[in-house]
């Protein structure tokens, strides 16, 4: 009798088992991920092909942890500062997304532009963000890497690693307030620097390398996102 309790409990606990995985795959299956990125050149991928830009790595990435990848769209052009990213989104015809990142302020430090100006339009940005995401539990922002660690801002790195940590230290504040996940990848960019296989072949932006370590941070604290 006990052999037999027990062998039946067994059968009770598999079959829950399997029918929580088929519950877990129809949720799955009929929420795919519409994914966002908004941004610059940084986001755009400027000097590596367009398959490994960071946003589509993470793409990959979140297929390979089981997750359905439906769109991952980009607005994004290299030289955009925060007012050239709000005129491309309202001129564009935006889809239904739930997945949104943000990654914007290098061309506002390297053009000089007021941080008053940036304050304020990174942070409608970030209403956006919101917005076009549905809930605020579905954006992630992504900090400005450190330009100055390139052969092409040495001559300036001091002041060019000041500046953006200012930028960079405004965003993580907006978005603690609003608790929305801000990832670090300054300090992945100041790490690589200029070492053999870190830049793209501008030796400003970079490699889908370096891009490969960004999303290795990036991606579990989308997973995170994705499971709330």
């Amino acid at each position: 009798m006990y052999a037999l309790a027990l062998i039946f409990t067994c059968s009770c606990s598999n079959q829950q088992n399997e029918d929580e995985k088929e519950d877990e795959l129809i949720e799955i299956l009929s929420n795919p991920i519409k994914y966002l990125a908004l941004g610059d050149s940084y986001t755009i991928g400027q000097g590596v092909d367009e398959t490994q830009r960071w946003p589509v790595q993470l793409g990959r990435q979140l297929q390979e942890n089981d997750k359905v990848v439906q769109v991952v769209d980009i607005i994004a052009q290299t030289g955009w500062n925060t007012n050239n990213l709000i005129n491309a989104i309202e001129d564009t015809a935006l889809d239904d997304y739930n997945l949104v990142s943000l990654l914007i302020g290098v061309n506002n430090q390297f053009q000089n532009i007021p941080f008053e100006i940036f304050e304020s339009e990174f942070e409608a940005l970030l209403n956006t963000s919101i917005n076009i995401a549905g809930s605020k539990d579905k954006v992630f922002v992504v900090s400005i890497p450190d330009y100055g660690v390139t052969p092409f801002g040495s001559g300036n790195s001091k002041n060019i690693a000041k500046e953006l940590d200012f930028y960079n230290d405004h965003i993580s504040n907006k978005c603690a307030i609003l608790q929305i996940p801000f990832i670090n990848v300054t300090e992945i960019s100041r790490t690589l620097g200029a070492s053999p296989g870190a830049l793209a072949p501008d030796n400003l932006h970079p490699s889908e390398t370096q891009y490969e370590e960004w999303t290795n941070e990036i991606l579990p604290v989308v997973l995170q996102l994705l499971e709330e």
